[in-house]
């Protein structure tokens, strides 16, 4: 699937880059034939201007720098089409001549090519009153002045650019389809890291899930084979099932909201909040848990640890890290949690007494489902999301959290949250 919707965008790009190079390279084409052609052009018809009948001569009215432009000659047709020239002319070449301006229409400029030489060509009927001109086969009326414009170097040098266009739009459709690849492969990189994770997201809550409907359905089955048996009876069984329907509760309600989450659909409301209260609430929630799994808990605060925040959320976090540093501290152990301000910055730290977290899981440790230790977690109902949420809040919040082994031996979660959080 990613492959064909690689190609699939890799041909898009290059389509889409290859009309880009044709609408560029057909502007410059006709920009610069229309400025060649333009001035030719011009020339032309001021040249053409510049004659008047006076006296029975065809004469200038100045000395115009278009009057000696080599590539432009005048001709007269009169009134009776005859085509000569006012300049002494090469009379060999004259059948050319009428073959060149033959069928020319008024007041249009055309281009012809004759015997490989390409000429611009204008037809003005002339206005002036005085419209004899005495020419070597007596006085004629002048009906019209007839502009003939040599554009052989124009021509070629379009033609140079148009084998420019057209070379560079081979060597660049090269590059454009080798750019374009790379693109499509680097832009299908986050989606496919996507999807992968997607996948086994659904297949680590599949098999999150599995085990505890196993247990429940096996509990259930059992009960069942002795419908005689009172409550106290089954009380095993009991207890079973409702250890496995609370630990399902838990996993459905932090698959909600990492779902929630990544579809951005849950909403932070910051406000101010008193972070000493908070923690202190934490720690009194959780000195009697620590005490019956035989730790202590200690707590050290500095004086108005004030920070912009979502109180619900800071609250899930610190019972997020308590929770898992009892879990992993075995008796008898420690558990420190510290509030200091640091510049613009609330630090938060919980640390332990246990073994720590092996080198290799650290960089991992925040990864949806991760659990170093599958076996210890699941016997302590861990599910592999607390850390993930954990991350998830802080990142909201515009903050960092790491973790590390202590030199003397457990692990120390650091977060550092921004007392002020610029909108």
């Amino acid at each position: 699937m990613f492959k064909r919707t690689l190609r699939r965008l890799s041909a898009m790009n290059s389509i889409v880059f290859l009309l880009i190079f044709l609408f560029f390279g057909t502007i410059i084409y006709g920009f610069v034939a229309y400025r060649f052609f333009d001035k030719v052009d011009e020339a032309m018809l001021l040249k053409i201007k510049n004659y008047s009948i006076v006296d029975g001569k065809m004469v200038p009215y100045s000395r115009s720098r278009f009057l000696f432009d080599p590539r432009i000659f005048i001709l007269i047709r009169d009134d009776r089409g005859q085509v000569s020239t006012i300049f002494p002319y090469d009379k060999d070449n004259m059948e050319n001549v009428l073959e060149l301006i033959a069928d020319v229409l008024p007041y249009q400029f055309q281009t012809r090519t004759i015997e490989n030489h390409t000429y611009r060509i204008l037809d003005v009927p002339y206005r002036h009153p005085n419209n004899i001109l005495d020419t070597e086969r007596g006085p004629v009326a002048v009906k019209a002045l007839i502009a003939v414009g040599i554009v052989d170097s124009e021509v070629a040098s379009l033609h140079d650019l148009l084998i420019v266009i057209a070379s560079g739009l081979v060597i660049g459709m090269i590059i454009i389809v080798f750019a374009s690849y790379n693109l499509a492969r680097r832009s299908m990189i986050p989606i496919q890291a996507s999807w992968e994770k997607q996948q086994q997201f659904v297949a680590d809550a599949s098999h999150e899930l599995r085990t505890p409907l196993a247990v429940v359905t096996s509990n259930a089955e059992l009960i069942l084979r002795h419908p005689a048996h009172s409550v106290e009876e089954e009380s095993i069984r009991v207890t079973n099932i409702i250890r496995e329907v609370r630990r399902m509760t838990k996993l459905v309600s932090n698959l909600l909201t990492l779902a929630r989450s990544d579809a951005n659909q849950i909403e932070i409301n910051l406000a101010y909040v008193n972070g000493n209260e908070v923690i202190e609430t934490i720690t009194e929630l959780f000195i009697p848990l620590a005490e019956m799994e035989g730790l202590t808990l200690q707590v050290k605060l500095d004086e108005q640890l004030e920070l912009m925040a979502d109180k619900e959320r800071l609250h899930q976090l610190l019972v997020i890290l308590l929770d898992n540093a009892i879990k992993y501290t075995p008796p008898p152990g420690q558990l420190l949690i510290t509030g200091s301000k640091q510049g613009n910055s609330l630090v938060i730290t919980v640390e332990d007494s246990g073994p720590g977290i092996p080198t290799e899981d650290l960089p991992h440790v925040f990864d949806r489902f991760y659990r170093g230790d599958k076996a210890r977690s699941r016997e302590k109902g861990g599910t592999g999301l607390g850390l993930s949420i954990a991350k998830w809040i802080v990142d909201q919040h515009g903050g960092k959290i790491n973790v590390a082994n202590k030199s003397g031996g457990g692990a120390k979660f650091s977060v550092v949250l921004p007392a002020k959080i610029n909108k």
